[in-house]
């Protein structure tokens, strides 16, 4: 009998806040895993950005 597939992870793309407002080109992204059920809001986390050099805050997009 085969496993069933758990629903409350889900794969999510982190994309940096900084990035945007300055005017370098590129975008830096993330792909992560988060369970739904333990943290419903979106993630924060703060990711190495290779475009600026730095670590800079990576929020969750949709």
């Amino acid at each position: 009998m085969a496993k069933k597939k758990n629903q409350a992870r889900l794969v999510i793309h982190l994309e940096c806040t900084e990035q945007r407002e300055s005017g370098v080109p590129g975008m830096s992204r993330y792909t992560t895993m988060k369970n739904k059920r333990n943290t419903p809001k979106r993630l924060e986390l703060k990711k190495y950005n290779p475009y600026l050099r730095r670590y800079t805050l990576h929020r969750e997009v949709k």
